[in-house]
């Protein structure tokens, strides 16, 4: 479980998130939503350990972030949106670094490497170099590498963006798939795969949390329930719609 509470991050006179709290549970896939420079890879980022708020805390699994980084971050699994992912290695090589990061055994890599090939069918690469990959391609092993060590949280910035309609739907199979021994939580703008993953969405606009809900509940807020009519509403400058949408 993941409690965020009262969490804000400032840089310079630049309010970036703002007193956001909420709480994540096994067996969650979350959306996470706002029109760009909401907050959303600032927070994913607070979460993840990459940032240290301004003020509030992060608890997984009742630990706090701040006070025990190193244990708690590896039940955190992270793939940034343009994560480096080191061209010159081959995939084996760079899942053997990452395995490498977490300590893991020889023994558990080898098995682990296993399922995460047959995972997100890796074979016909695992020894190729990074750098001639698809974009499809890159992104499963970036993935891979992301949850190496099995973690129990995963967390994933725009991890559709430019992949094609087949690799979006085995990648939301994966998500819902994983979501079931775990919790996962995706930053994205695709309306489509919001509905298709999520059981809830957390909807950030200028750096506050607006609205904690589910897909369907925020379709029903305008006639015709479509979910992007929706988030524009929520989120449009001119309207500021935000406070009186309920």
């Amino acid at each position: 479980m993941i409690t965020v509470r009262g969490l804000s991050k400032i840089f310079g006179k630049s309010t970036v998130l703002d007193n956001v709290s909420f709480t994540l549970r096994k067996g969650e896939a979350v959306s996470l939503l706002g029109a760009n420079g909401a907050g959303k890879t600032t927070l994913l980022r607070l979460l993840c350990g990459v940032l240290s708020p301004s003020s509030g805390c992060v608890f997984v699994d009742g630990e706090d972030i701040s006070l025990n980084r190193v244990q708690v971050l590896e039940k955190i699994g992270s793939v940034q949106e343009n994560s480096p992912l080191y061209d010159y290695m081959t995939v084996y090589e760079f899942l053997s670094f990452a395995a490498g990061m977490h300590r893991l055994s020889a023994e558990n890599f080898s098995r682990r490497l296993e399922e995460l090939m047959r995972i997100f069918d890796l074979a016909p690469v695992i020894n190729k170099k990074i750098a001639e990959l698809s974009k499809g391609f890159r992104h499963r092993a970036g993935i891979a590498a992301g949850i190496i060590h099995n973690p129990e949280i995963l967390l994933l910035d725009e991890p559709a963006e430019g992949l094609d309609p087949n690799q979006k739907y085995a990648l939301n199979a994966f998500i819902k798939s994983y979501a079931k021994q775990g919790i996962v939580l995706l930053s994205t703008h695709i309306m489509e795969d919001v509905e298709a993953v999520s059981s809830r969405i957390l909807l950030l606009h200028e750096g506050k949390l607006i609205k904690d809900t589910t897909p369907a509940r925020l379709k029903h807020l305008l006639p015709g329930n479509d979910l992007s009519a929706v988030f524009r509403r929520l989120t449009s400058q001119e309207g500021r719609y935000a406070e009186s949408l309920y």
